[in-house]
Formats: structure tokens, sequence, C-alpha cells
């Protein structure tokens, strides 16, 4: 499902919050060359997803260290990074994941959101053409006390760094992938170079559009923070949108219907190519179906106020026919659980192997199963590491695009 590379390189790469490259590996297959990368996970010791980066891409030019003390030593003067025509990066997205409630969210107040001042400060630095950025689409619509505040912040800041900005969110599966996927895809357009934004709409397309918005987004950035739809319980920002100076125009637009659609089916091993051990018991089976079926929970909250916890049923088994589920970063692991995947092959239940995971995201085969010096990583991460990538020919579609507008510039 890939897309023609152009004969001539459009350009160069920065690349932030790496993971284990599927931005790279997308971009380069459009043509793109990646001369800088980072990739820093402050919550383990062993850096798992930096080394598997580096056994793919090899280590010149690439970075295991904080961002944030790498842009200290950059502003310093103690050390060089190099100029790029695109600055990439899907961002942590903890504090917008669907892992956590939106009223328990921080957004940009969170531990890992204030990264984006880090991507912010690269910008400033470096003023790439183009900046390409990936998030949860949940971050349209954060934090719970005022929808939408933190995506205004980033669109006004990205305004006065020089920028046009357009969004796009995509579900892989509209596209032909194999997996649900949802992301809101954000590309900002350096305004000098007097580029129409509308990269994303031409990448992705539209058959239909509703509910169209305009509004003013002057402010400073600080009074964004603090007054920005405060108490609305609706973001303004529906799922693509563009931010010209200082005027959003924004829709909900419906993608066409591809054509030929793969399924979760179309990326299953073989039966005996499967690990015994991604077998269930028959004794697993109904603990399985159980955390898959609707329930009613009575739970009591903190201060003593009883309520009903409901869950809706989920498919048991996943079909084969659709595509899959979102992969999530607890996909790993034997223990049953209501988000897990879990199919029926001939006559028996069992879990996705990290082989699976990766075809899902687009990776080639086995991409997440060593690092550096061929160091084994087990399945559990690797199924962390696909919960926490992107669909790759996503990527690709859209750097198709840009390159012809970086040949042609």
């Amino acid at each position: 499902m890939g897309v023609a590379k152009p004969s001539k390189a459009p350009g160069t790469v920065i690349e932030l919050f790496a993971g284990v490259g599927g931005f790279r590996l997308g971009l380069e297959r459009a043509g793109w060359k990646t001369v800088w990368s980072n990739q820093w996970e402050p919550s383990t010791q062993k850096q798992h997803a930096s080394s598997v980066y580096q056994a793919r891409f090899g280590s010149d030019g690439h970075s295991n260290e904080d961002i944030e003390k790498v842009l200290d030593d950059f502003e310093a003067g103690d050390l060089e990074l190099p100029d790029s025509d695109l600055l990439v990066g899907g961002f942590p997205c903890q504090d917008y994941s669907v892992a956590k409630t939106l009223n328990t969210s921080l957004g940009l107040a969170g531990k890992k959101g204030v990264l984006w001042w880090q991507i912010h400060r690269l910008v400033a630095a470096k003023k790439p053409k183009f900046v390409f950025l990936e998030n949860v689409d949940r971050l349209l619509k954060s934090p719970s006390s005022n929808r939408g505040r933190d995506f205004a912040v980033m669109l006004r800041t990205l305004s006065d760094l020089g920028y046009d900005v357009e969004w796009r969110v995509v579900n892989g599966a509209e596209h032909g992938f194999p997996q649900r996927r949802i992301r809101v895809f954000i590309l900002g357009i350096r305004r000098d170079l007097g580029i129409s934004n509308a990269v994303l709409l031409k990448t992705f397309g539209e058959i239909d559009a509703t509910n169209h918005f305009t509004f003013e987004l002057e402010e400073d950035p600080e009074v964004i923070s603090d007054e920005f739809n405060l108490g609305g319980k609706i973001s303004p920002f529906q799922n693509y949108g563009k931010f010209n100076g200082h005027t959003v125009l924004t829709k909900k637009v419906v993608a066409p219907k591809h054509p030929s659609p793969q399924t979760l089916g179309d990326i299953l091993l073989n039966v005996d190519e499967v690990p015994e051990d991604y077998f269930v018991s028959d004794s697993k089976i109904s603990e399985w179906q159980y955390l898959k079926g609707s329930k009613k929970i009575e739970r009591i909250s903190k201060s003593g106020f009883k309520y009903n916890y409901a869950e809706g049923s989920m498919a048991f088994p996943d079909l084969p026919e659709n595509p899959s589920r979102t992969i999530l970063t607890g996909e790993g692991g034997s223990t049953p659980s209501r988000f897990k995947h879990i199919i029926k092959q001939g006559d028996r239940f069992r879990r996705l192997t990290p082989v699976e995971l990766e075809r899902l995201n687009g990776f080639p085969d086995d991409w997440t199963k060593s690092g550096l010096e061929d160091e084994a990583v087990t399945d559990g991460r690797r199924a962390f590491f696909m919960g926490n990538a992107l669909v790759v020919g996503l990527i690709e579609m859209v750097g198709a695009q840009l390159a012809e507008l970086a040949i042609s510039d």
C-alpha cells in the first residue's frame, strides 16, 4: 500500500520522541532523509525503544537523552543540532490518552504534556519549513474544564512562530489499513513559504463536510490558557481545520470509502506459526468472555456515594473480517483483559503475537524483536511499543504530499 518515492530527495528530517521509528520509516519510504533523532523514556532504566531504533537505523545522529537537557546544551552553545526541512514527532500522549478519563487528564499541565514546550523551543530555534506532529484525538477536547484549551494554546504558539496550521483526525482503517487507530495529525507550514495549508485534506480526502465553524483566536497564549472555552462542555474543534494567522476554520469531514481495505484476518500468522503460549486454555475462556461482555458494577466513590459503573459488550472473539481495534500499550501478557485482542483460529482462541501487532501498524515483521547487539526484547515490551506506535502507511501518505511541496518549493 506504499506510494511512489520521488526521484529527488525532498529534504531532511529531525524526529523527536522517536519511539521505535514509525515516523522515520514512513517518511523514508516517501523519500525523506532523517538527519537527527531523539528518543528518551524517563520512566525506565533500560532504553529499549532507543535500542531498537538504533538497531534498525544506526546510531549516527541519534540522541538517547532527555530532550530538555539536549536543548539546554544546544542553547548554551555546548551542542550543535542540524538544520532540517521537516520536524516531526508523536509527542507523548499520556495526558490526553483514552487510558485516562477526561476529568483526570492534566493536559498541558501534565508531567509529559509539558514536553510540547520542548517542541516549541526547537521549532523556534530551527524554523523548519514544515512541522508534522501526531497525538491522540482526545487532544482536541482537553482539558475537561475548558474543552479545546490545550489545542488552542498549541495553535496560537505555532502561529506566533510564523506557521499556518492544519489538522485532521485520521482513522487508519478508513484509509485501507487493518487497524482502527484514530489519531490527530497536526501540520504546520511556515507562512513565508506562501504554501496553502491543505496538505492533510488532499492526502486523506473528503466526501462530506458538516458543522462548519469559524472563530478568531487572537489572544496571547497566557490568556487562552486561562480563559479559552472556560466551563465549556463541547470543544469547538471539529475533526478537521486550519488556523491562518488569527482565524480558525473547522468542520467535520468524512473520508472517502477505501476501495480495498485490509482486515485483521489479512495480517494473521498461520496457526502452525503461533507459539503455544499464545493460545488461551479452556479454563480461562469464561474469564475473557466476562471481561468482554456488558456489565453493571456497583461502586462507591471516595465521598461514599454509591453508583453503578456500566460497560457495553465488546466483540468476542475479535472478528477477522473487520479491521482490528486500536492496539493499547497493555496488549502484552497472558492475563485476561477487556482491551486485549483475542481471536479464534481453527477451534482455539488465542492472543495476537508481536509480529501481528507490528503488521497492524505497518512495520516489517520482527522490527522490535531485538535492539543493539541483538539484545532480545520481551514480547510484553514489543506489544507496549506497538501500543505507542502509529500507522506507518499514514505517515508515508503525508510524507509523499509534503515531498511534492518541498521539491517544487
